[in-house]
């Protein structure tokens, strides 16, 4: 059994593979050859008073996979001068996050591998971009317009560039510096014209492909902005507001994550940035919770697997705008990236070796 770090995840996992693997396992849902079960959080209250101790799981299988992506966080909710909220998380201390990925032989049962969870988080999420924008920008999409700065805005960009000829990006972020270091050293890396800009207006004018990809639980664009031909993706559920996504005229989910809640449940909608599956603390307690209501009709929208087998249409002109929503089918993006990091970990003799005997045991459970 390997032990799996961040930095053997970066060498051995490039983007194209990345999309390549979780388009490959996508595909595997329509033969019947993969399976995912969505996200389900629990939030109970710990020891910092304006935070809640969240604890969140997903599962999928492919290619001979089962994944296990488990993520331990305290999770609170800072307001900014502006106004905006975004959602911050950490676990001990700020700075340090714990999210593991267990990868099972669906074979023979056996336990093949514990991964740390964060390059492989921001690859697959970056991937996600990639599919969606493959699947829905015009084929001569050039430009991006990108609303946030962060790891994920940087894995987003890289999968941009993997599926259409990116020449222009204009970034925007709401701390000047980290916006102009993400123009320097993206633009250094992937040898394309990065401007940062001092307003997300300015980020979405006349662009592609528009990206909005920030922790904020707040809606991050306006709907005039929308212009016609744009392909338009999110990382966060409520970055797109009712009134922006009326403005598309192609709606595509990743997939549904969307599950049945526990009854009497005080919180049956969305928390923040999260799913608010189990709650548990006094009314004091919950009140740290930010409570939003789903505006997005998304049991109507129809996914990935729905445009690739011809049951509705993508994109059928390059006057319509195409959105595509990165959230949903997360097992199986950990199986099927999950598994491939694996392999190519095992075959340079990467990761640290601990005894599968550790992990068995010689009493029936």
């Amino acid at each position: 059994m390997l032990m799996i770090n961040n930095e053997v995840v970066a060498q051995v996992l490039s983007m194209r593979e990345c999309i390549e693997v979780q388009e490959s396992a996508f595909a595997a849902l329509l033969k019947g050859a993969a399976i995912h079960r969505p996200r389900i959080d629990s939030y109970l209250p710990c020891d910092r008073e304006d935070a809640y101790y969240r604890f969140g799981t997903v599962e999928g299988a492919s290619g001979g996979y089962y994944a296990v992506r488990l993520k331990s966080d305290i999770v609170h909710w800072p307001s900014g001068p502006d106004g905006s909220v975004s959602e911050n998380k950490y676990c001990v201390r700020e700075g340090t996050f714990c999210g593991l990925v267990f990868i099972y032989s669906s074979g023979n049962g056996e336990p093949l591998a514990i991964i740390n969870d964060g390059h492989l988080q921001h690859m697959r999420v970056g991937a996600a971009a990639g599919i969606g924008t493959r699947l829905l920008a015009r084929q001569d999409a050039r430009t991006i317009g990108m609303i946030g700065s962060g790891g994920m805005a940087r894995t987003f960009l890289e999968a941009y560039a993997v599926v259409r000829d990116i020449d222009k990006v204009k970034v925007f972020s709401r701390n000047r510096a980290n916006r102009e270091r993400y123009a320097d050293e993206m633009s250094k890396q992937l040898n394309i014209d990065i401007v940062a800009v001092d307003s997300a207006r300015e980020a979405a004018r006349g662009v592609d492909i528009l990206s909005t990809c920030t922790d904020s639980i707040k809606p991050t664009l306006e709907a005039e902005w929308i212009e016609p031909g744009m392909h338009v993706v999110n990382l966060a559920p409520h970055e797109i507001s009712a009134r922006v996504a009326e403005r598309f005229d192609v709606k595509v989910q990743q997939g549904r994550e969307e599950l049945p809640l526990p009854e009497n449940d005080m919180f049956s909608h969305t928390i923040g940035g999260g799913r608010g599956v189990y709650v548990i603390g006094s009314e004091a307690q919950r009140a740290r919770l930010p409570r939003t209501t789903k505006s997005l009709k998304l049991s109507e929208w129809p996914t990935y697997t729905d445009v690739k087998s011809g049951r509705v249409p993508g994109r059928t002109s390059d006057t319509q705008v195409t959105h595509y929503r990165t959230i949903g089918n997360w097992g199986l993006q950990f199986s099927s990236a999950g598994g491939l990091v694996y392999e190519k970990a095992r075959a340079a003799g990467l990761g640290r070796e601990l005894p599968t005997e550790w992990f068995l045991q010689d009493i029936r459970n």
